[in-house]
């Protein structure tokens, strides 16, 4: 009997050594599977999307004014051809078929499956008749009417990371550009879908992507490299020419180093080491870019968001400003000559990217600002004629923001690296003077890792600083499902005091779309959607309309009518989520009530 039963333990220890080492072989494979089982497993106890809207006592008797002064457009007013539908990112739309007196009547009138499980993030466009949007792998074209499919361009790599993501595609003369997660700019014929040219600005060898969208202009099309949470990993911007693929300028948001490549011409940069004092064995790393970009094509002026520096956990190795990582960097768009720059996050402990893309806005005082909206929890507003701080504002919860962290001691703060703005940033209504900003409200918990092992992190490989072998908790270990929830903030533009907030049981990361029709538009991580009367917060229509919606949120009119488009059914590793396929649903007034 006691050799039979070690004969069943031997073979068990044998189909558990064959069972490790295949596990370890597809390691990049076995985790985002087992993690969506987990997030699966996590979701079957998800509760009904709720909604509470709260107005600040100041706020009776708030009107909104017409405005006629849309920020500069690549289309016509029923298109959305940008990411944030202009190149100064302000989100807003002229718009008004769907008011606050028939956003009831709000009914989903088609979807377009696109089969794939997956971080979908896209920022969908919609010009010269066609809806335009991306997977991590693919490009595609969508009736904007009824979801029919013009085409569909499949592209078969192989990504540099396990983030299936992929923020969206820009347009220019009937050309399509978008970014790959194996660090190139592809480019295609508008209306066919026929590749153009492609073009490497990033090395996948070491985890470089290029999930951005991109945004063109006269001429140029700008992307820039993601990856700063990797050891080695340095963020960079690109010009390159929309004709051809070819670099017109370089410019590195973190010093460049000998030895680091010159991929073409070099903006004109001041920067230097000066602001990092890195300990030995620690490279430069960070200050990456992965949402989008804004223009301002009364100055030529490109400013570009940057992320955060690395390890992102662990000041120590790395002390000083770490420049320019945590700043919204102003670059000449002909050349990629620095200009100035504004450092939002002093010193940076929780991996708190300066993220999405800032907006230009002109206020109802006339004042001409740059809203900001990080990954700290705060809207910054910023003065454009002088550059001086106008307001710092908190739009999320904000808890133990100036602990240090340590290898002994685990420290929970608010928001977590998974918290406040991330890749959808604000939206500005001149009609009310609000800004309107989604934000994630959900915290995380670190304990450092030693010096000697952030030391020995290789180069390539993630590099938080976290003291964890869940290779779930990379980022800090983030709360409990359903310890969460999400944040949209109405504030006045000129003083960023909030007007009016409502707050989600789910986290809200999806584009924010305010129109004249004084309706705002936006979804929540629960796959709820949502209109509201953008003077006061009031609910006009909410409901489930497929998975997590953390992609675009547009308006755009299809045969003479007003329609809304929504990417829903981001599936990936951090976010506990519905386990379903991106979609893309197009809503509209239901024409039987």
């Amino acid at each position: 009997m006691k050799r039979k039963l070690l004969t069943i333990a031997s073979v068990f220890v044998v189909l558990g050594v064959i069972a490790a080492g295949v596990l370890y072989v597809y390691w990049d494979d076995a985790v985002p599977i087992i993690g969506n089982v987990i997030n699966y497993v996590r979701y079957r106890s998800a509760p009904a999307g709720t909604l509470v809207t709260e107005l600040a006592p100041s706020s009776a008797g708030i009107v909104a004014v017409p405005s006629s002064a849309p920020g500069p457009s690549l289309g016509t007013a029923g298109d959305w051809p940008s990411y944030n539908k202009t190149l100064t990112s302000d989100r807003y739309t002229q718009l008004a078929e769907i008011n606050t007196n028939n956003a009831g009547r709000l009914k989903v009138l088609c979807t377009y499956d696109t089969g794939q499980y997956t971080g979908f993030t896209t920022g969908l466009i919609e010009v010269n008749g066609a809806l335009i949007g991306t997977t991590e792998y693919d490009i595609f074209s969508l009736d904007p009417a009824n979801c029919r499919q013009n085409w569909r361009t499949h592209e078969d790599y192989q990504p540099a990371t396990l983030q299936g993501v992929n923020r969206g595609a820009a347009y220019m003369d009937e050309r399509l550009f978008r970014g790959t997660q194996d660090g190139r700019v592809l480019a295609y014929d508008f209306k066919t879908g026929k590749r153009l040219w492609q073009t490497q600005i990033a090395n996948p060898r070491i985890g470089e992507t290029v999930p951005a969208a991109p945004i063109a202009w006269n001429g140029l099309v700008f992307a820039g490299n993601a990856g700063g949470d990797i050891k080695g990993v340095k963020g960079r911007m690109y010009a390159l020419d929309a004709g051809t693929g070819r670099i017109v300028w370089e410019f590195y948001l973190v010093p460049k180093s000998p030895g680091d490549i010159a991929r073409g011409p070099q903006g004109a940069s001041p920067l230097n080491r000066s602001t990092w004092n890195n300990a030995p064995g620690i490279p430069i790393t960070g200050g990456a870019t992965w949402t989008s970009y804004t223009l301002d094509p009364n100055t030529g002026l490109l400013y570009v968001p940057g992320g955060n520096p690395a390890p992102d956990f662990a000041t120590g190795p790395r002390k000083g400003g770490n420049l320019y990582s945590g700043s919204v960097v102003v670059l000449d768009a002909k050349t990629g000559a620095y200009k100035y720059d504004f450092k939002i996050v002093p010193v940076d402990w929780h991996d708190w990217d300066v993220s999405n893309a800032p907006a230009i806005i002109r206020t109802r005082a006339g004042k001409k600002v740059l809203v900001v909206t990080p990954k700290n929890g705060f809207l910054y507003g910023f003065d454009l004629a002088d550059n001086h701080l106008l307001y710092r504002m908190p739009v999320t919860r904000i808890e133990n923001a100036t602990a240090t962290f340590s290898t002994t001691n685990a420290v929970h703060f608010c928001p977590g690296s998974t918290g406040g703005a991330e890749w959808n940033g604000s939206a500005y209504d001149p009609r009310t003077n609000f800004i309107y900003v989604g934000e994630v409200d959900w915290c995380t918990t670190v304990t450092l890792m030693s010096d000697r092992a952030l030391q020995a992190v290789p180069t390539g490989q993630p590099w938080s600083g976290m003291a964890s072998i869940n290779p779930y908790e990379t980022w800090g270990k983030p709360d409990p499902f359903g310890q969460w929830g999400g944040w949209v903030y109405a504030s006045d533009a000129d003083t960023g005091a909030w007007k009016w907030r409502a707050r989600s049981n789910y986290p809200i990361q999806s584009g924010v779309t305010p129109t004249a029709g004084n309706v705002v538009f936006f979804g929540d991580m629960g796959g709820n959607f949502y209109a509201l009367d953008a003077s006061n917060g009031r609910k006009l229509w909410g409901g489930k309309i497929g998975g997590a919606i953390g992609g675009g949120v547009i308006t755009y009119t299809a045969n003479g009518r007003q329609k809304v488009a929504v990417a829903t059914g981001l599936t990936e590793v951090l976010w506990p989520t519905d386990i379903v396929t991106a979609k893309v649903s197009i809503l509209g007034l239901d024409p039987h009530r």
